[in-house]
């Protein structure tokens, strides 16, 4: 009777892969009960509107790079850098989409920073009761995690823990994810290396709706958020 040989061991995980990285303690995974309870709490809340329209569509990312098509710069310069902020408001453009990048300053004063943090909070409410979509230019070292610079859409905000739902397009990597918005706000400041400047987000809406709302047709807009237009800008882009 022939020996039977064997099962192989499964290789061992490279330590340098990409792949499946545990998060961090300042990250709760969505598929956690602590996040299944987030999520619950947003739906009651009515803030859940942008997760369900971008549930549907999700396709993540298959090369670390690209995050986007060739529209603004060849594919094989993306896929050894990325894309600056101002590169996504462009794809954006191309695809139809009219974008308003948001983006902080390092000079800000501390109240200037208490400032830019509340915008932040009642951008996300907008996006997240339904008016436009967010994609967030952060980075992943200021959340805990590995990398740097990323861009991914948020799905929700939980006003009651003060947590928001960011769809990670690394799915190869990480999960989806809450994190404070303290922290998501924070992770927009350290340097982009291409530009020098902090990061931001970029609020997304089509043409052809309510005057008024985060879809309403306007020109693409960067909102840079300097001491001379930073209060005139957060009203022209969102009049109360």
């Amino acid at each position: 009777m022939a020996a039977t040989a064997a099962p192989s061991k499964p290789p061992l995980a490279s330590q340098t892969s990409f792949y499946k990285r545990p998060l961090p303690e300042s990250c709760i995974a969505f598929g956690s009960p602590e996040g299944k309870q987030l999520f619950a709490t947003a739906l009651k809340e009515g803030n859940l509107e942008s997760y369900f329209v971008l549930a549907p569509q999700a396709v993540t990312q298959n090369e670390p790079a690209y995050y986007m098509l060739d529209c603004c710069r060849p594919l094989n310069d993306i896929a050894q850098v990325g894309l600056t902020l101002s590169e996504f408001a462009c794809l954006a453009r191309c695809n139809g989409l009219q974008a308003q990048v948001v983006s902080p300053l390092l000079d800000w004063s501390p109240q200037e920073r208490e400032k830019g943090l509340e915008r932040f909070r009642n951008d996300l409410r907008r996006v997240s009761r339904g008016n436009g979509t967010m994609a967030l230019s952060y980075s992943r070292k200021t959340l805990g995690q590995t990398g740097d610079g990323h861009f991914s859409p948020i799905g929700a905000l939980c006003e009651e823990k003060d947590m928001v739902l960011i769809l990670d397009v690394a799915r190869f990597k990480y999960p989806s994810y809450w994190v404070p918005v303290s922290l998501a706000y924070e992770a927009m400041f350290p340097l982009d290396k291409a530009t020098g400047q902090p990061r931001g987000y970029v609020l997304l809406r089509t043409a052809g709706s309510e005057p008024g709302s985060l879809d309403a047709p306007q020109t693409l807009t960067t909102v840079m958020l300097n001491k001379a237009s930073r209060v005139d800008a957060s009203w022209v882009a969102h009049p109360s």
